[in-house]
């Protein structure tokens, strides 16, 4: 009997690369060139996974429709200015390429991405961190709802054959997690990205590691879990 590939989805901002910095400061810039109060660091940084029309609407609540969407567009634009400084790159997390490059090499795993980045920022990511050919899907904010909602996985899934038992996510945020369980895939959480372990576990994390060493490990239980069921089923 043959078995079928593991699709591994991970969530980008917080899970594989370290963008807080350049997420913050346009952010900070985006308010204050709207002559409204910044919110702070940490306030921002909750709502890292969402796609920004999702995220400025939690960050100025209060300002109607039209000027939110005046402020996402300025965001994108402060956010390109500053992808053009030398500090704003978006860097893997130590161990999170060499891990992408051993599951790539695996003839029973398939990778791919799902991110609140636009297309055009997740195929920067990608360039700028020589990933080019290893995922085989990449849903963004541009291609579906934004997160929790599940549509990302779904499209996901349907877009490499992979069936939920086969599936995981994995991110940092209460985002990754919940979209995963209305997509009904297995969800790893990662405790170095911008929501607590508790979030996550509180949000349906089956597992959260704090290592991308650690991440390896439960993702060959996982699998191993995964095709135990498929054989038996």
């Amino acid at each position: 009997m043959t078995l079928s590939p593991a699709l591994i989805v991970f969530d980008c901002d917080g899970t594989l690369a370290d963008s807080q910095h350049v997420i913050a400061e346009a952010m900070r810039l985006t308010f204050e060139s709207a002559d409204l109060a910044a919110p702070g660091r940490k306030v921002v940084l909750r709502t890292v996974g969402l796609s920004v029309p999702e995220a400025i609407k939690v960050l100025a609540p209060e300002q109607f429709p039209e000027k939110r969407g005046e402020l996402a567009h300025s965001y994108r634009e402060h956010v390109a200015a500053l992808r053009r400084q030398p500090y704003g790159q978006e860097p893997l997390f130590p161990g999170a390429g060499a891990l992408l490059s051993k599951l790539a090499a695996k003839d029973d795993v398939i990778l791919g991405i799902a991110t609140g980045k636009s297309r055009r920022g997740a195929m920067r990511f990608i360039e700028e961190n020589r990933l080019q050919g290893i995922f085989s899907t990449i849903r963004t904010a541009c291609d579906a709802p934004s997160k929790p909602h599940p549509a990302m996985l779904l499209q996901a899934m349907e877009e490499t054959g992979a069936s939920p038992e086969s599936t995981v996510m994995i991110g940092d945020t209460s985002y990754d997690m919940i979209m995963a369980a209305c997509a009904n895939v297995e969800a790893i959480g990662v405790s170095w990205g911008y929501h607590t372990p508790a979030d996550l576990k509180m949000s349906g994390a089956g597992t959260i590691v704090s290592s991308f060493s650690a991440l390896e490990r439960a993702l060959l239980d996982w699998q191993t879990a995964a095709q135990h069921f498929e054989a038996v089923a």
